[in-house]
């Protein structure tokens, strides 16, 4: 007699609201009893009920990211589930591609799936086919429900209603719950008309900042039920410029790129909103207002493709902010808490233009050397070894492409630190590029690490990253052998003051840099070549100056 073969069964348990969870006896619970009860009723066929619960409550079944599920895939992935029960089908996904995905996850662990209600079994091929047409209209109803919220909100503030969320500054809601209108806050009205009076009046963001401070008006301050507080601090001009184009307080309701008569009373007057977003316009370096085309968008949003995946070793994220000179706009990336609390040693601001670079060129070199070593997959096979790096080194050829957004839409997150830099990649975009299972992709390709560094040079940030490659310095170059060339000129008898009249410079230009050409012959074969270090640069040598000793000049510029 055979022993009978033990099935390891998980119940799984979602409700997509919070609401009523925190009763004794809740949709959870109700669900986990259907299926306790269907698991009992099997086990005579060798069903047993794991005592670990996966219960999501207050989650969507549009995402992937549940808690629970992630625990109950871990446990299938070690070998420990057999079964999964759930209520309903739409209990674990309600997305086509995200059931199909899971469906093959559990078949290459050997799992299988059940509903109670609806009495299908992923274990047979009539089961599959029947659950992926239940599951095409769940996903059917949930985008029309969709649809029909996004409807009913943009009707709504057609007639000029305030559909929710945070209250500006200058308003709160109605106390009346079913009047959907915003009341004026007369106190707080009071700091916007003055916000708006000073801009006005001074007409630079910056100087509103600093009289908005001097003159003690703050954010607004905001109660939540769990006794948490925000609010009540000084506005940043990003706030202040937020709150300077908010139509709400010309009495407008905005919906996407329409605007609509609100219900709610003006605090800003016509003839003052007017004078003021004519000063903004003719402020900023691009009119606000002009619509943008296709084009424009699009060359936007490429400017900045890291807003949001930046973070410091603080974990305060970088934010995209922006500079002007000499007609040329400059990105950068700033730590939030510069741009909301000021000053602060610790926070980082890095030129966009070479964080960009540095990350494409480190993805793009781990991509080339795995593809080339054929480590881009855990245990990869004779027969799919090649085709997928092939892949890897068209993968790596793209990514080095500066107009192809790819390198940035792989990256879920980048991780700054003193001395290295964590680049963590989207598993199920990465494996798509490379055409190979999620599963199968090397750590090392997922989340990589390498060397990073900021030094000043001259007036920029430098980065350094990475395996140091040589980096020539055309303007240290060209003066370089400019001082070779005027010290030949002043031996033959030359003055100084007639090489500086032919080079068009003043003398004291020629003389702080002719004595380039009494650089130690290591110095100058290094910059040469483009391996001197990184923070070297023509104004910190001629603000250091020229030591006589060339042992001295070593050490003063980081030879040694």
């Amino acid at each position: 007699m055979t022993a009978k073969t033990i099935i390891r069964c998980a119940i799984y348990t979602r409700k997509s609201s919070e609401e009523g969870l925190d009763q004794e006896f809740n949709s959870l619970d109700a669900q986990y009893e259907a299926c306790s009860a269907y698991i009992v009723s099997h086990k005579h066929e060798g069903w047993k009920l794991v005592a670990v619960r996966f219960d999501d409550g207050g989650i969507s079944g549009g995402t992937m990211e549940r808690p629970a599920l992630q625990r109950l895939l871990a446990e299938i992935d070690a070998g420990r589930i057999d079964m999964v029960v759930v209520y309903k089908i739409d209990r674990l996904t309600r997305a086509l591609a995200d059931f199909v995905r899971l469906v093959e996850r559990l078949d290459a662990k050997g799992c299988s799936f059940v509903s109670v209600t609806q009495a299908f079994n992923t274990s047979t091929s009539m089961g599959r086919l029947t659950l992926n047409v239940l599951l095409s209209f769940a996903q059917f109803e949930r985008e029309v429900t969709a649809e029909r919220i996004r409807d009913k909100i943009a009707a709504s503030k057609k007639k000029g209603l305030w559909m929710g969320g945070v209250t500006p500054l200058g308003y709160c809601a109605h106390p009346d719950p079913m009047r959907r209108e915003l009341v004026i806050a007369e106190e707080e009205a009071g700091r916007v008309k003055r916000l708006f009076e000073l801009y006005n009046d001074l007409g630079c963001l910056r100087r509103v900042e600093d009289a908005a401070k001097a003159e003690g008006i703050l954010s607004k301050e905001r109660a939540y039920a769990s006794g948490h507080r925000t609010g009540g601090a000084p506005l940043s001009r990003g706030q202040i410029h937020y709150l300077l184009t908010n139509p709400i307080y010309r009495g407008m309701i905005r919906h996407k790129t329409a605007l609509h008569p609100g219900l709610h009373p003006a605090i800003i007057d016509e003839a003052l909103w007017d004078s003021v977003q004519t000063k903004l316009q003719s402020a900023g370096s691009k009119p606000r207002g002009r619509k943008p085309n296709s084009n424009q968008r699009t060359s936007q949003t490429l400017t900045a493709p890291l807003i949001g995946k930046l973070r410091d070793e603080t974990c305060d994220h970088l934010t995209p902010s922006h500079t002007q000179r000499h007609g040329r706009r400059y990105l950068y990336y700033v730590s939030n808490r510069l741009l909301a609390k000021g000053p602060d040693p610790a926070g980082w601001r890095l030129p966009a233009e070479a964080l960009h670079d540095a990350i494409r060129k480190t993805l793009a070199a781990r991509f080339d050397r795995a593809a080339q070593e054929h480590r881009i997959l855990i245990n990869p096979d004779a027969a799919s070894a090649k085709a997928v790096a092939t892949k890897g080194l068209a993968l790596a050829e793209r990514i080095k492409d500066p107009s192809d957004p790819i390198a940035f839409d792989l990256i879920s997150t980048v991780n700054l630190h003193q001395g290295w830099m964590e680049l963590c990649l989207l598993e199920h975009r990465l494996a798509q590029a490379l055409g190979a299972s999620a599963q199968d992709l090397s750590p090392d390709l997922v989340q990589i690490t390498t060397d990073f560094a900021r030094k000043r040079r001259g007036i920029e940030t430098c980065l350094i990253y990475g395996q140091a490659e040589p980096a020539p310095d055309a303007t240290l170059i060209r003066l370089l052998a400019k001082a070779h060339h005027w010290c030949d000129e002043l031996r033959k008898g030359m003055t100084l003051t007639e090489i500086a009249h032919r080079e068009g410079h003043s003398d004291s230009y020629i003389r702080s840099r002719t004595p380039l050409a009494f650089l130690s012959p290591k110095i100058q074969t290094s910059i040469l070549a483009g391996t001197q270090p990184a923070d070297l640069s023509l104004e910190r040598i001629v603000r250091s100056g020229i030591a006589l000793d060339w042992a001295e000049q070593e050490a003063a510029f980081g030879f040694n």
